[in-house]
Parts: structure tokens; sequence; C-alpha cells
């Protein structure tokens, strides 16, 4: 039971990173709020590939969900920043000098 909780938190927490790190400009969020919508996106990203017909043959590490869990936890970032508008960097419009 602990290792699992505990392997959900890395997991989320990478997921979350690699997430962050895919998206364009600063997102100014918190490591627990990157590590719960990172292990909320492999869980959702998860759900959905075994929906659409995922099996994975060959019993090894499971690529397909890991990364569609990525793309799920950047969704989710991108509405965790536009609710919460915790977004820096230069606004649009506007020229760096």
């Amino acid at each position: 039971m602990i290792g699992t909780i505990l392997s959900a938190l890395v997991v989320g927490l990478i997921v979350g990173a690699l997430a962050r790190l895919i998206m364009p400009g600063k997102q100014n969020i918190g490591l627990i709020m990157t590590i719960v919508l990172g292990a909320l996106g492999s869980f959702i990203g998860s759900w959905l590939t075994y929906q659409v017909g995922y099996s994975n043959s060959n019993g090894g590490w499971e690529v397909i969900p890991f990364l569609v869990g990525i793309i799920v936890a950047i969704v989710l970032i991108a509405i965790y920043v536009g609710i919460t508008g915790k977004r820096t960097g230069t606004p649009r419009g506007t020229a760096v000098r």
C-alpha cells in the first residue's frame, strides 16, 4: 500500500515535470500541484488509453499510456493556470527590451 502511494507520487512528479517542461512559457505552480496534476494526468491518460483498446502485449514498460498521461497533464496544467492566472512572463503584445 505504501509502495503504491509512493510510486504514484514519483510517477506524478515525473509526468508533471515533463508536462511543465514541454509547455511553452513559465508556469508559476508549486511542487505539490505539479505532483497532483501529474498523477491525475497519468491516471486519466492510462484510463483513456485502455478505454480505446490498448493492450501491453510485450509485458514491459507501457510507453503509450505514459505519453498520453503527459499530454493529459499538459491539458490539466493549462486549465489550472488558466483558472488561477498563475502564469509569469511577458504579456502578449509587449516587446522585450
